[in-house]
């Protein structure tokens, strides 16, 4: 059993050194444990940094690519590389590595292929009061798309099976801490969650300048994932607002055709067409929508089963041992 513990750095020379210390050399379960760096285009000493203290892979991005870009291509390195099960954390040493035992338990036991770790925000003194109901109001937003009970959803402390990972796609530049999560419940991915510890704060944030930007992009993020699998539940309800008042105006215009004779009142009538054709619209969208779901369903399998045929046969060859770090360039 093969564990890669991968790690997203933008310029994170000052901080990957106490990381990379955290993180534990032997697990039970775990025959072989190796590390990913996926340098984001750094700009300071940060693969230096990694190669120094002797991490067995690095991926580097000739400019900042995003978080999201940077984690599914770390996917794709693990998978290349024969990893039975993926570990993602921050390189600012928020999660405690002692916690990866706790964290890939469910996997090494059967009974999730997803695992999040469950940071205890309430008692995190780093957070305000706000940013602390921010994230409740995001993680139940998630919850709802989802229609999982992951109660952390932006924590990017996470495990991940092979299975699970050859399944995953992420499509936004943002993050991949909501989309993954909305793909796993909505393809019925097994996903749970565990409580973890938090280490003390090494610098501040770098996903977004602004609390409130973090929390708009956050919510676009969710409403785009949720788009993509419920194209048409998510039209039937927008035309719901244009429809109701419409037929409310054709109804009262109906009541005042057959009591005064109508006279007068043919705006409403205009009105009333113009708001339903716009509901119309609407369900229109989202059946088309459903269409394009069914067929990105099946380029979703194709994908799945090509990229399986693929890593597995990687993994099935004789891999060569490397002596020092293995570097990728994208």
């Amino acid at each position: 059993m093969k564990l890669i513990i991968q790690i997203p750095c933008f310029n994170e020379q000052n901080t990957l050194i106490t990381t990379l210390d955290d993180l534990p050399k032997e697990l039970d379960g775990i025959d072989k444990i190796e590390y990913l760096i996926i340098n984001d285009g750094s700009s300071d000493k940060t693969t230096q940094v990694a190669r120094d203290w002797g991490v067995d892979y690095i991926v580097n991005f000739t400019q900042n690519k995003g978080l999201a870009k940077g984690f599914m291509t770390g996917l794709d390195v693990c998978l290349e590389n024969g990893a039975d099960i993926i570990v993602n954390t921050d390189a600012d040493n928020q999660y405690c590595g002692d916690d990866i035992a706790r964290l890939i338990e469910p996997i090494l036991e059967g009974r999730a292929d997803i695992v999040i770790g469950e940071r205890p925000i309430e008692e995190n003194e780093n957070f305000s009061f706000l940013k602390k109901k921010l994230q409740r109001l995001g993680s139940w937003a998630v919850r709802q798309a989802s229609k999982t009970t992951i109660p952390d959803a932006p924590s990017g402390f996470r495990a991940f099976s092979r299975e699970a990972a050859l399944k995953l796609n992420v499509v936004n530049d943002y993050t991949y801490t909501l989309e993954t999560i909305v793909q796993a419940g909505r393809e019925k991915i097994p996903i749970v969650s565990v409580p973890i510890r938090v280490n003390p704060t090494l610098r501040p944030s770098r996903l977004a300048h602004t609390m409130w930007g973090y929390v708009r992009t956050s919510m676009l993020t969710i409403l785009r994932a949720y788009l993509i699998y419920k194209p048409l539940k998510f039209f039937q309800f927008l035309s719901l607002f244009p429809i109701i008042p419409g037929l409310i105006v054709w109804i009262r215009f109906i009541y005042l055709f057959i009591k005064y004779g109508g006279a007068g009142h043919v705006q409403s009538l205009i009105l009333g067409c113009t708001l339903i054709i716009i509901g119309a619209m609407c369900q229109m969208i989202g059946i088309l929508g459903d269409t394009i779901t069914a067929n990105r369903k099946i380029l979703q399998d194709t994908q799945y089963h090509t990229r399986k045929m693929y890593y597995d046969g990687v993994k099935q060859a004789d891999i060569t041992e490397h002596e020092k770090c293995r570097i990728y360039y994208r």
